[in-house]
């Protein structure tokens, strides 16, 4: 019996036992369940406080996208009327500019001239002077009065290059690049419009490279300037149809010269026009001014040598028409070409006549332009566009004042 009763006893305090342990369990789950409900509870919170932070945030920005859009409106609105009013400042100054002459090489017995007065008295003071100038003037009277239209035929190369059309034929021939030995030719205008890149053209592999975008064409013949290191500079004559070097010429220059300053790479610039083959170049690395030479298209023989007065500082380019040197300017920020210097070899030019011209506005700058005396209109490269300048011509009036003279005499 007593073993009975400490054996119920043993059980009670075992349950007892169980029943403590079970409870600590139960409350030690429990006090977990609350911990994380409490941390539930603050990441919902937090949560909350995060969305209405966002939302704050996609208020402000979108109040700051539409405020960007509309100082946006703003400024596109004010550029607008600056670009208008720039424009019109520039068609101001265009027109104040070209009642300003650019330096040219004119006669004394200009003025007198060009205001008519064939009086006795002027008449026997300018005898002397047209006995001077006839010998002078030549049978090429042209003279650019303006641009007639401009058309950009396409982009193809390097920003730098030239091109240029035989005035005797009509293939056209691509200088790509600065220097080089590779020449592209077309059968036209028209085939090189139409290519994509240089395909279609016939290569051209010269003997020699050509140095500078300052090559001529001309009556089948291509002239180019060659500088190999340390060397003279020379004119080479290379005839396009039999793949030949024909003649070479040393220039009276030095060595490494630049005879543009915005375009350094021109070593010296062979130019055509309707009384053959002209060379602009510079003797020395220090002369301020840029000479003129005429050149014999046989021979290569230099036939006369002028100091055109057009200083060589800030021009970029320059072309030859009717015996008359139009150098163009620029600045070192590229803004609107110009031609603001001109030398006529024959002193048919009258100053007040001379034309200062304004391109029209485009990419760049003029790495080159090319004069065609049959078309009268100028290849032009600007930063890797090739383009067309169709120019007005008319008559020089010196050489219209001659022929008054001529006739006043009878």
């Amino acid at each position: 019996m007593k073993l009975l009763f400490v054996l119920l006893l043993s059980r009670a305090w075992t349950l007892i036992g169980a029943q403590n342990y079970y409870q600590s369990l139960m409350d030690y789950l429990e006090n977990r369940l609350l911990a994380i409900e409490d941390r539930m509870q603050m990441c919902h919170e937090q949560a909350h406080q995060y969305r209405t932070e966002m939302l704050d945030f996609k208020k402000l920005t979108s109040e700051a996208v539409t405020g960007l859009r509309n100082d946006h409106s703003v400024m596109f609105k004010d550029l607008e009327g600056a670009s208008a009013r720039a424009d019109l400042v520039e068609r101001e100054m265009d027109y104040v500019e070209t009642q300003n002459s650019p330096r040219a090489c004119a006669n004394k017995a200009d003025k007198v001239l060009e205001q008519e007065a064939w009086g006795l008295q002027e008449r026997d003071v300018l005898e002397g002077d047209w006995e001077e100038l006839q010998s002078k003037v030549s049978d090429c009277v042209e003279m650019i009065s303006g641009f007639r239209s401009v058309k950009i035929l396409k982009r193809i190369g390097s920003p730098k290059g030239m091109w240029t059309r035989d005035p005797t034929s009509s293939k056209v021939y691509i200088f790509n690049g600065t220097s080089g030995d590779t020449v592209y030719e077309f059968k036209s205008v028209r085939d090189f419009s139409r290519s994509p890149g240089a395909t279609g053209s016939r290569t051209i592999h010269l003997p020699s490279d050509w140095t500078g975008p300052g090559s001529a064409v001309y009556n089948g013949y291509l002239y180019y300037i060659n500088q190999e290191t340390d060397t003279d500079v020379q004119v080479v004559k290379y005839d396009l149809m039999s793949g030949s070097v024909t003649d070479t010429a040393m220039l009276p220059m030095e060595r490494h010269a630049s005879l543009y300053t915005l375009n350094p790479e021109t070593v010296a610039d062979l130019a055509v026009d309707d009384e053959g083959l002209w060379l602009l170049f510079i003797p020395t690395h220090s002369e301020p001014n840029i000479s003129l030479a005429k050149m014999d298209t046989a021979t290569l023989d230099i036939e006369q040598i002028w100091d055109t007065r057009c200083p060589r500082d800030n021009a970029e380019a320059a072309f030859v028409v009717c015996g008359t040197v139009h150098v163009v300017y620029n600045t070192r920020l590229a803004s609107r070409s110009r031609v603001q210097c001109v030398f006529d070899v024959n002193d048919a030019m009258v100053s007040e006549e001379a034309p200062l011209l304004y391109f029209p506005r485009r990419y760049g700058a003029h790495a080159s332009l090319k004069y065609n005396p049959e078309e009268k209109q100028l290849y032009g490269w600007d930063d890797g566009y090739q383009i067309i300048y169709r120019l007005t011509i008319k008559k020089k009036l010196l050489a219209l004042q001659k022929r008054k003279a001529f006739l006043f005499k009878k």
